[in-house]
This record gives C-alpha cells, sequence and structure tokens, in this order.
C-alpha cells in the first residue's frame, strides 16, 4: 500500500539507489528553442544540447569512487518524455544491475519522486530531503528545465578547463532559483561560447556551501545532436567521493503517458 512518507527500513542500498537515480538530472533537462544569444536563451541552448526534443530511453551506468578506487556500480535504464506545456521531464527509471536490484523501479512526476518494489508490489514516496542523500543527489533536477526554473545571467566571458582538461572558451553563467521548485539556491553553469555545450557546473546550497561539482564531456552524436555520454560528478563536502556517469544506447521511443502514473508502477512492462 503506498505511503506517504519514507520508510527508514529500506535500509542503505536505498540511499545509493536513490542518489544515483537523481544524477540523471544533469541530463534530463528540456529542448527549448533559441532565438537569441541572451543568458536565458544560452541556458536553453545548453538544456537542448543535453537532452533530445523526443520521448526517448537511454542506458545510465554509474560508477561510485571513494578515494580512487571503485567503491559501488549500478546499471539501469531511463525512459523520458514531456507530459505537459511546460517542457518538464517525466522519467522512469528500471534498474538492470546488481541483480539484487534488477526490477525495482523510481518514478519522478512533477514534484512526485516514488520508488517501487516489485517483491513487496509497494509504491513509497519520497520527500525533497531524502532526494538531496548522497553526493550525486540531485533531488531538485530530476526532470527540471533549468531555463525554466532558473533566472540566468552573464557573469564573464572566460576560459575553462574542461572535463578532458582542455582549455575551453566559455560563457559563465548565474543562475538564480525563479521557481519554488528549484532545490538549489544559485548555480554557476560554464557553456561553449560556439555552441552551447554544457562544460561544467557547481551546484550550491541557499548558505553558499558548495554541494557538488559536475563535469561534462565525452560528446558523441546521439538521435540528432551531439550530446555528452560522460558526467564526473565530484562531491562539494568530500572530492575524494566521485560518481562518473556513462549515457549509451540513446534511443527514440514512442512511450505511453501512463507509463508514468505511480498507479501504474506495479504493471509496468518494458517493451
Amino acid at each position: 500500500m503506498p505511503s506517504d512518507t519514507y520508510d527508514q527500513g529500506l535500509g542503505t542500498r536505498m540511499v545509493a539507489m536513490i542518489k544515483f537515480v537523481f544524477a540523471l538530472a544533469f541530463l534530463f533537462t528540456s529542448l527549448v528553442a533559441v532565438s537569441a544569444p541572451g543568458p536565458q536563451q544560452v541556458l536553453a541552448a545548453s538544456d537542448a544540447v543535453r537532452n533530445p526534443g523526443q520521448p526517448f530511453a537511454v542506458q545510465v551506468t554509474l560508477t561510485e569512487f571513494q578515494g580512487g578506487k571503485q567503491v559501488d556500480a549500478s546499471t539501469m535504464v531511463t525512459f523520458s518524455r514531456t507530459l505537459d506545456q511546460s517542457g518538464q521531464f517525466a522519467s522512469l527509471v528500471q534498474f538492470v544491475s546488481p541483480v539484487r536490484d534488477a526490477g525495482k523501479l523510481m518514478l519522478k512526476n512533477g514534484n512526485d519522486l516514488w520508488f517501487f518494489d516489485p517483491t513487496t508490489k509497494a509504491s513509497v514516496r519520497l520527500s525533497p530531503q531524502q532526494r538531496l542523500m548522497g553526493q550525486a543527489a540531485n533531488g531538485d533536477v530530476v526532470t527540471v528545465n533549468l531555463a525554466r526554473d532558473y533566472k540566468a545571467e552573464i557573469l564573464a566571458e572566460e576560459a575553462v578547463q574542461d572535463g578532458e582538461r582542455n582549455a575551453r572558451k566559455s560563457l559563465k553563467l548565474g543562475l538564480t532559483a525563479a521557481s519554488e521548485d528549484a532545490t538549489y539556491a544559485t548555480i554557476e553553469m560554464w557553456v561553449d561560447i560556439a555552441n552551447h555545450r554544457p562544460i561544467k557546473g557547481r551546484f550550491f546550497a541557499e548558505s553558499g556551501r558548495l554541494l557538488k561539482t559536475v563535469y561534462y564531456r565525452r560528446f558523441q552524436r546521439q538521435l540528432g545532436a551531439e550530446r555528452p555520454t560522460e558526467m564526473v560528478i565530484i562531491d562539494g563536502l568530500n572530492p575524494q567521493s566521485v560518481t562518473l556517469m556513462r549515457l549509451s544506447d540513446y534511443r527514440a521511443r514512442n512511450l505511453p503517458s501512463n507509463w508514468f502514473q505511480r498507479d501504474y508502477l506495479p504493471r509496468f512492462q518494458p517493451e
């Protein structure tokens, strides 16, 4: 039976699964048309680089390191599509490995996040506080449209080192939360001045504390555009805690809207 509170009995493995799912947030922001090179349009163009403008599926492999040593790994398939005119993505994540997690689901639709375990047939709603557990947790941007939820300004035009240690000429954007749905108070985002590719992001709490740094790299042509296929996520409090996210096998998919409803989770069967 669904519960509106987090079940502490889910344990540490659930915490790890939640933070892995939230790492996908940095990819799944929506496509917005660009008509002018102002800061808001630059941010929207960067959103479009990260995400296809159509329903899609992608395989995600996440590897977590502590002090340079691998400590965990997971594989999942993510299905994403927009459900309304706001341009916000809904995402359904199906865990593939390790074996103990195979078949488990995580659903993000609007402000709601649900975990479903096929063994118990129970769906558990997670609060915004639980969404921020772990160094890769990004509960505010699982399906958020950055250009919609943040007000952008250009802070500088400068060279910055990318995720492959190459110098890139970039626009440094300062993002300030403009929606109650936004969890981060501010974001610093470096965008390639030539093609609007995201290069680097720094995400801050309301206190001004750095929560995480993200590098976007290994751009490859996927579903009609050059998109990042790897992201390096560095914990703001513990730089020795790093998550590497790899994305592969992008596919355009016809995704029924009922897949993204909590009540449908027990019946979900991927085609």
